[in-house]
């Protein structure tokens, strides 16, 4: 039988070498240990070029998502449409422009990371439960801290500007 790179024989070949290596080293079912072992979960993908077509995929389904369903992130885009472009325009060196675009971009992704942490929280359950909204509010003060750290750094370096604008 001729195997394929990849394929179920060689997966059978390298579990059946792990096993003889590591036998003293039991792993529980359904736990990989490293990266060239294959996950037990049938959602893991194979890799190639199809993975990344895929993650690419799924990326733009969560920002679609994100973009239907979570007004704070709509808001927050807003912001960046009208920000982005001042950065642009503004007279700062490229590293300035850098940490202004960067602050606005780490706001959108604990954005989405909250959204993901609040969605998950609403799929375990809708009842009131002193966890979950401790998950919730960890997840908004992260968005708040990284909104206070953006506001600080366009502070910062649009100051000098401001002063000398107002001079």
């Amino acid at each position: 039988m001729r195997s394929v790179i990849g394929g179920p024989m060689q997966a059978c070949a390298r579990r059946a070498a792990r096993d003889r290596l590591c036998s003293w080293a039991k792993r529980p079912p359904g736990v990989a240990t490293g990266p060239d072992l294959d996950s037990d979960s049938p959602f893991k993908s194979r890799g190639g070029p199809t993975r990344l077509l895929g993650a690419f995929r799924y990326s733009f389904a969560g920002l679609r998502s994100a973009f239907r369903a979570e007004a704070a992130f709509r808001q927050e885009l807003a912001l960046c449409a009208v920000a982005v472009p001042l950065a642009l325009w503004l007279p700062v060196t490229p590293l300035e422009r850098l940490l202004m675009i960067g602050s606005l971009a780490l706001v959108l992704v604990v954005e989405l990371l909250n959204s993901a942490i609040e969605a998950l929280v609403d799929r375990i359950g809708l009842e009131r439960n002193p966890l979950s909204r401790r998950a919730k509010d960890l997840g908004s003060a992260a968005v708040m801290l990284t909104l206070m750290l953006a506001g600080g750094t366009w502070l910062t370096l649009l100051w000098p500007l401001i002063r000398t604008w107002a001079q």
